[in-house]
């Protein structure tokens, strides 16, 4: 029986090994064994308690993505404590015995020995009496300080991560001058139909859209840091830049805004955007569809859109297509093929679609003209 206890306790120390080693040094996204259930189970209590919490939603998400991290450390902490704990707990007043005093061999004591084990200073007066326990011992500090070192490391590459994905949301947001407009972005980008830089601007764009696209898969859990304002979230800020080259390729016309889309600046940027949105899907929202079926509502509503772009960018200067037919095919073509992944992923990261597409069809207000964008 103590043989089954000591080989359960080393099945359980590996497995806990190998969820550190899968989370933080194999670094995929859908990788891990308990880490993926932790902070899977984390984000579904909190989404469901945050439905109670009225106003304070945001604020309650905004809390599971640190509360995940601290549990992944908390999880990883009792699992090797637990597996060290079953390897010595038959050895307790046996060939493990205090340094003074009688020896304790309850299961609360295997545990205190064990977790104390995994520090190379050690916490209790509990000493192994034989050469293959003071290896042990040996090898349990080791690991233990190795794995502490590891998990300090991971959660400063996580809020580095963070860090650049929320200064890709930040920049974006600001381009549309905080309407969350593509429009807006592209009249930013191509001031006066100027588009002398505009490839470098979506190259750059492009750029750090990789980047947060690569975070993700290397730290799965930054898809549990839901901030309150929806300038941070990435289906946010993948709309503005899928819109904006669904939009450019539809709309613009003339010899400069052609080699501009022919450019591979906005390939790289439409193809990132919808790659990171594609892939956050196929990890946290396994049998979701790439496309939903066309629905006449939903094409309605991409046409007041496309009404609305097109006079925001004739009051800005920029050179649109006089072919509207062919404009409005061309960008229910290119939509139809994003859409539907931007509106399952919203409300899966807790947002109400009309704060993610701030510029859709559920909005009353009017093209703005030149003027007054001028005077904002």
């Amino acid at each position: 029986m103590d043989r089954i206890e000591q080989i359960a306790g080393a099945a359980v120390f590996l497995l806990g090994l190998w969820d550190v080693f899968l989370t933080v040094l194999y670094a995929r996204a859908g990788a891990g064994i308990f880490s993926r259930a932790v902070t899977a189970g984390c984000w579904r209590i909190m989404l469901a308690m945050s439905r109670l919490a009225g106003r304070g939603r945001g604020r309650l998400l905004s809390f599971c993505g640190p509360l995940n991290l601290a549990l992944l450390v908390l999880t990883w902490s009792v699992i090797l404590a637990l597996g060290a704990g079953l390897i010595l707990h038959p050895e307790l007043g046996r060939t493990v015995r205090p340094s003074s005093g009688p020896a304790q061999t309850d299961f609360i004591t295997a545990l205190y020995v064990g977790g104390s084990s995994l520090s190379l200073v050690g916490a209790s007066n509990y000493e192994p009496q034989t050469g293959p326990l003071r290896l042990l011992f040996l090898f349990n500090a080791v690991v233990g300080t190795s794995v502490i070192s590891l998990t300090l490391t991971y959660l400063m590459q996580v809020y580095t991560a963070l860090r650049s994905r929320n200064a890709l949301g930040l920049a974006i947001d600001t381009l549309t001058r905080e309407t969350g407009d593509a429009a807006e972005l592209l009249a930013a980008i191509a001031p006066e139909g100027d588009f002398s830089s505009t490839s470098l601007d979506l190259s750059d764009l492009a750029s750090q859209m990789i980047e947060v696209k690569e975070a993700h898969h290397f730290y799965p859990v930054l898809f549990y840091f839901r901030f309150e304002q929806a300038r941070y979230s990435v289906s946010r800020f993948t709309l503005v830049a899928l819109d904006a080259v669904s939009l450019l390729r539809s709309v613009l016309d003339g010899p400069e805004a052609r080699r501009l889309i022919a450019s591979g600046a906005v390939e790289q940027l439409y193809r990132s955007a919808l790659m990171l949105v594609r892939t956050l899907e196929t990890t946290f929202l396994p049998g979701a569809a790439s496309e939903a079926p066309h629905d006449e509502a939903r094409a309605s509503a991409w046409r007041l859109r496309l009404t609305r772009a097109v006079g925001n960018l004739a009051a800005t200067g920029l050179p649109v297509s006089s072919d509207r037919s062919a404009s409005e095919a061309s960008y229910l073509e290119v939509r139809a093929h994003w859409d539907s992944d931007i509106s399952r992923l919203a409300p899966a990261l807790g947002y109400d679609i009309r704060e993610i597409d701030t510029a859709g069809a559920g909005h009353d207000a009017e093209p703005t003209s030149g003027d007054d964008r001028r005077r904002r």
